[in-house]
């Protein structure tokens, strides 16, 4: 365990060398989100006007509501997307790089996850300003929640993080069957961007009860959707606790197959090229 902590160390320390990368990223990931925040606001001006002059509602949200989902699911994100990291573990399998992490003791997806949490750490930390003022700007759109919602939400996002990075690291692994997974990893962020709930809260796709059935047990709104709607208090009592239960099982499930996965393909390993 001591090693995971000092690779770690190294680790944050190498990345937080790089903060000018970080503060350009952050400002690239601002663009997408002021788009969807003009197209959020013709749609509410375009929507009809309630008769008793009431704040215009679609599906729940009112607009400064829908502002609020919209930043809150860029933390969601923050915590959950793992950029390069299925691509990176599919190109250590196909050019012999993964007997890296044979000749050493190190277990390569235990490297690799103290890796991305120190990733995590510095880009929090270096992307804190920009994104404290975003949130400063917008903060009447925000109801502070209580103490224990707060708790929810830390949670919430810790299992999402844990979610992300099993589930692409599965992708990964797959890597020992497959030649390539980049065109497949395409298709699968293009799929979980929507499900996910990052362009839209999940509640737009009710007039599909199949489909939104199946999300609710599906791990993809947990990537996004439900640590906003935690901290926004639209998941409370026993509601918000199946939720992180379902949430926790799925971070459990797909550690349990993940390390399966990775422990079938080296019977594949050939460990040629490198």
């Amino acid at each position: 365990m001591m090693k995971y902590l000092k690779i770690l160390h190294i680790s944050l320390t190498e990345r937080l060398a790089y903060r000018a990368d970080f503060f350009l990223t952050t400002f690239f990931r601002f663009l997408p989100l002021v788009t969807t925040f003009l197209l959020w606001e013709a749609i509410y001006a375009g929507a009809p006007k309630a008769d008793d002059g009431a704040e215009t509602t679609i599906v729940g949200f009112t607009r400064d509501k829908m502002i609020a989902y919209l930043l809150l699911v860029q933390i969601s994100r923050m915590f959950s997307s793992m950029p390069g990291l299925a691509t990176g573990i599919a190109h250590d399998i196909r050019d012999g790089n993964l007997k890296k992490y044979l000749l050493q003791p190190i277990d390569m997806l235990w490297y690799l996850l103290s890796y991305r949490g120190a990733h995590k750490i510095a880009y929090i930390a270096t992307t804190a300003l920009p994104y404290g003022i975003l949130f400063f700007l917008f903060r009447d759109v925000f109801d502070l929640p209580g103490p224990w919602t707060w708790l929810a939400y830390f949670l919430s996002l810790i299992l999402a993080f844990l979610i992300g990075f099993f589930f692409e690291a599965c992708i990964g692994i797959a890597g020992f069957w497959l030649l390539e997974v980049t065109s497949f990893m395409y298709i699968v962020n293009i799929f979980t961007f929507f499900v996910s709930g990052q362009l839209f809260p999940l509640e737009l796709l009710g007039e599909y009860p199949y489909l939104t059935a199946a999300l609710e047990v599906l791990p993809f709104q947990y990537l996004a959707y439900f640590p906003a709607m935690v901290f926004l208090e639209k998941r409370q009592g026993t509601e918000l606790i199946v939720g992180l239960l379902i949430e926790f099982a799925w971070a459990i499930g797909l550690l349990v197959f993940c390390r399966w996965l990775y422990h079938v393909g080296l019977r594949h390993y050939s460990a040629y090229g490198g």
